[in-house]
């Protein structure tokens, strides 16, 4: 199974129009890969939150989504998009509220489109951040785990900041997930964190990790770049530098049944302990 990063340069100075043309062509590059998968809020950037709003669009008809799905179609290639921000119809969000003209909840959504160019699944970002400010603030927090299965392996689905919380691992490796696919726009100032928390979500679930970050600077927060393929014994397979950059990796999805059969820890998970 051929998986490839694309780990894009969010350059301010290009519009969301041309990087969205840009990360198109970037996936049907990728023709003959298996999968591809694209970072976190690549269009408008992580850490752009005062273009968040702006920039937000419907998962349904949406430029991004409808960009993606042509070139996942035209690369023949199943694709994780990354994330928009999602304006999601209904309830007034958060800027709504605070006295903005938009109606509608914005979430951080990623979504994956198969080979026809059906969308296939979305997951809405359930750990915002932020703390109080930026995303924590503006969007609404995902409640669903989700997995999507693939021909020959199970994905599950995660967005930067919750790769701080194992439990949320756990509970997509419950559901079957065997390739955990992370789109990210983390800074590199907490770079070291990175590399080992993407290792470590792969040896504690057994699964490989296709950790996908941007490249560049936005709103003043330079990026880490540094996407990850880790597999499920927790070496790593390759990794980028800081720039713009892909990585194709060919993966086993066989590996991560022998590896949790060979060493089975899984199994010895204790469950229902009391809350102290």
């Amino acid at each position: 199974m051929r998986a490839t990063l694309v780990q894009i340069d969010v350059d301010t100075a290009e519009t969301v129009a041309d990087r969205r043309e840009r990360a198109a062509a970037l996936v049907r590059a990728q023709a003959g890969a298996d999968l591809v998968v694209l970072p976190e809020l690549w269009p408008v950037g992580a850490f752009a939150a005062d273009s968040f709003a702006a920039e937000a669009e419907a998962v349904e008809g949406g430029p991004t989504a409808a960009a993606m799905s042509a070139a996942a179609r035209d690369a023949g290639v199943w694709l994780h998009a990354g994330s928009i921000v999602e304006r999601a119809p209904g309830a007034a969000s958060a800027a709504a509220a605070a006295g903005a003209t938009a109606v509608g909840a914005l979430y951080n959504t990623s979504l994956l489109f198969a080979p026809d160019g059906g969308l296939r699944a979305t997951y809405r970002k359930i750990h915002r951040f932020g703390f109080d400010r930026g995303e924590a603030t503006l969007m609404v927090a995902g409640d669903t785990v989700v997995t999507a299965e693939l021909p020959r392996t199970v994905l599950g689905l995660a967005t930067c900041y919750d790769l701080r919380f194992p439990e949320l691992f756990r509970l997509l490796v419950d559901a079957g997930a065997q390739v955990l696919v992370l789109p990210a726009g983390w800074p590199a100032r907490r770079l070291a964190h990175w590399r080992v928390l993407v290792r470590a979500r792969a040896v504690e679930s057994q699964a490989y990790v296709l950790a996908c970050g941007t490249a560049g600077t936005h709103a003043g927060v330079e990026q880490a770049g540094h996407s990850m393929v880790v597999d499920p014994w927790g070496e790593v397979l390759a990794e980028a530098g800081p720039g713009e950059q892909t990585l194709t990796v060919e993966l086993d999805p066989a590996r991560v049944t022998a590896t949790r059969a060979d060493f089975p820890v899984l199994r010895d998970r204790v469950l229902g302990l009391p809350t102290p």
